[in-house]
């Protein structure tokens, strides 16, 4: 046994080999649900074609609590299907889908393995935010997916794909437009949404604090309003309702910035 395994230490050749092997791991976890998933294409496909249709859950949802707050609503019906004018696209589509749905299942334990890589390296304090930091983390990032899927995107589809600007004209999406741009503001949402931590971790380092983001919340939403025109499709419609729970994020930055510096007045006067 050498030295650096005596003191429970890794030589930086032992920290390759064992990068190497938590990689291993994550690749044949990732191909095997993507196997997994591939052979469940019907299932799959339903969940992810759902948001194109009229009777979307969102929408029946909308139409129900109208009603029941006394307003006759309707969302009203209709039917864009879906081309394809490639001849490799479907099979493609299907196995991009595969790949992107089975490195969303994998995630958690991915994170479970880059923590376990450099928890050796972190003291006992550093460990216990670590792993909050990660569940919040992961759960906004979720969160952000969530709302792509249940209102920005099927809002944002049903508002585009309907749209004439003459009654003769009739719009042909293709499978490969309709899942970029899916998979495009999905991601985006649930990076986004990472905004309270980016502002957290600007305090801790002390570059930023709740007065400065109080001050500069007009320039601020000219931001965020860029940043949701960028990641949107080119609409108003939605740029709106991306610029909406973003800023919404940008106050809950300022909450947690405000009770970080409470917690360090209290440690100081403690002190």
């Amino acid at each position: 046994m050498s030295e650096d395994e005596n003191s429970g230490l890794l030589s930086f050749g032992g920290h390759l080999e064992v990068l190497r092997k938590m990689l291993i791991r994550i690749v044949a976890l990732i191909i095997a649900l993507a196997c997994v998933i591939f052979c469940f294409k019907d299932e799959t496909f339903h969940l992810l074609l759902a948001p194109k249709s009229s009777d979307f859950c969102t929408f029946t949802l909308l139409e129900r609590l109208l009603r029941s707050l006394g307003i006759p609503f309707s969302m009203g019906s209709y039917d864009v299907p879906l081309i394809s004018t490639e001849l490799s696209s479907q099979f493609m589509n299907h196995i991009t889908v595969s790949c992107i749905l089975a490195l969303l299942l994998a995630s958690p334990y991915i994170l479970c393995e880059l923590f376990r890589f450099i928890s050796p390296a972190l003291y006992e304090n550093e460990k216990r935010y670590s792993y909050i930091v990660a569940a919040i983390v992961y759960t906004l990032f979720l969160l952000g997916l969530l709302m792509s899927y249940f209102i920005l995107f099927p809002i944002s589809f049903r508002f585009l794909a309907t749209y004439q600007v003459d009654g003769s004209i009739s719009s042909m999406i293709t499978l490969d437009s309709y899942i970029s741009t899916f998979a495009m503001l999905t991601f985006m949402m649930g990076v986004v949404f990472q905004l309270p931590v980016i502002v957290y971790i600007l305090g801790k380092m002390g570059i930023i604090d709740s007065e400065l983001m109080v001050k500069y919340r007009p320039y601020a939403l000219v931001i965020i309003m860029v940043v949701a025109a960028i990641i949107t499709p080119p609409d108003l419609f939605t740029l709106v309702l991306v610029t909406i729970p973003i800023y919404g994020l940008y106050e809950v930055g300022i909450l947690v910035l405000r009770r970080q510096q409470r917690k360090h007045l209290i440690s100081d006067s403690k002190g």
